[in-house]
């Protein structure tokens, strides 16, 4: 059970994971409660990426250029895959938190032979685009 408390198209929304009492900080230019932002807005642009700066969950990179009042930071590799590894990834369908090895190793084919990675917890879908700005949040 999750609890979700929005301040939308400003900035801070307040996400308690009621199971094991998580509380992270999603920050944005937020137009929903799936994590979607003013800049990436599709129905599969629902999560969210930690930053290893301020340890806040944003949209996108461009909602920390814009909100953030600090230089950005980017988990390496060792982070992301050690044996217990940071949890970088917040779904913005049931706001599980996900590793990186979680989210980047979910792939389901769809209809028109896409590969799309998604939720382990509630199996939304995931913008599959999102891949090509690894390189902004992870330094793989």
């Amino acid at each position: 059970m999750v609890e979700v408390i929005a301040q939308f198209q400003n900035i801070t929304t307040n996400i308690s994971n009621l199971t094991n009492n998580n509380q992270v900080v999603l920050r944005g230019q937020l137009v929903d409660k799936h994590t979607r932002c003013q800049h990436y807005h599709s129905k599969l642009d629902i999560i969210a990426i930690k930053y290893k700066c301020c340890r806040e969950y944003y949209p996108c990179f461009k909602c920390h250029q814009e909100l953030a009042e600090h230089k950005s930071e980017i988990f390496n590799k060792f982070e992301l895959y050690s044996s217990s590894p940071e949890k970088v990834i917040l779904c913005g369908n049931c706001y599980s938190e996900l590793t990186f090895k979680e989210y980047s190793g979910t792939k389901t084919v769809e209809s028109d032979s896409c590969e799309i990675q998604h939720c382990i917890q509630c199996k939304s879908l995931f913008n599959p685009k999102c891949s090509l700005h690894y390189d902004i949040y992870f330094d793989l």
